[in-house]
């Protein structure tokens, strides 16, 4: 039995603070008190159970019931590793995003934008034996929120990564490199650390874009150490 690989913390400033006054959300849901343990039980270490067969190697948001959705089309590759840079094989990334005008399909989203009846906005794949995901999807518009005044979202793309366990799921956000509204955004701007900030941001990759059908993004996943890509942002 090989040795357990060490614990590589998170360099100090590089993840959002849990009280970020700028994001008025976190007022709300910043914990007041000191932290109480409860042990993990078999609920929590031992699920859940995904079968990635069940799941195509690339999941296509662009599409639905065979209509295309409006938009910018988009292709959003990357890997999945630890701190040492290995691969995480068959992880389950989910995302989720608004569409191409900046609305979520969702009951609570009461922005005053279109629907697109082609475009739900949700979609979920495993990690390859290299760690490698792919996911073609349509560009997310910006919509307003009510954080501040004229307060708007940068475009952007929910991820989340499931591990072995409930308990394992990490939650973060994927932006697009040049948005002017990144200077302003108080989710973004929660990551003290600039750099560790700009590991949020997507690189534009000619490699992965398809001539005449869709632009290529690169956003690689890390999830633990010093460079590790920050989370519940």
């Amino acid at each position: 039995m090989s040795d357990p690989v060490p614990f590589s913390p998170y360099a100090a400033d590089t993840q959002p603070a849990l009280d970020s006054p700028a994001y008025v959300g976190t007022r709300r849901r910043h914990p007041l008190q000191a932290p109480v343990k409860a042990p993990h039980t078999v609920t929590e270490t031992s699920g859940p159970r995904f079968n990635p067969s069940l799941f195509p190697p690339t999941a296509d948001l662009s599409r639905q019931n065979g209509h295309e959705a409006l938009g910018e089309r988009i292709i959003v590759e990357g890997t999945v590793t630890d701190g040492d840079g290995r691969p995480v094989p068959h992880t389950m990334i989910e995302i989720w995003q608004a569409n191409a005008c900046g609305r979520y399909a969702h009951v609570g989203d009461q922005h005053d934008a279109p629907l697109d009846p082609n475009f739900h906005g949700g979609g979920r794949v495993f990690s390859d034996e290299a760690g490698r995901y792919r996911f073609i999807s349509i560009k997310p518009g910006a919509y307003p929120w009510p954080n501040h005044h004229n307060a708007w979202r940068p475009n952007h793309i929910h991820f989340s990564l499931f591990g072995p366990a409930f308990a394992t799921r990490l939650i973060t956000q994927m932006y697009f490199p040049g948005d002017p509204l990144l200077d302003f955004d108080p989710i973004y701007q929660s990551i003290p650390d600039v750099a560790a900030r700009g590991r949020l941001v997507s690189r534009f990759d000619l490699r992965l874009t398809e001539p005449g059908y869709a632009l290529g993004y690169r956003f690689d996943i890390v999830l633990r150490g010093r460079e590790a890509t920050p989370m519940d942002a």
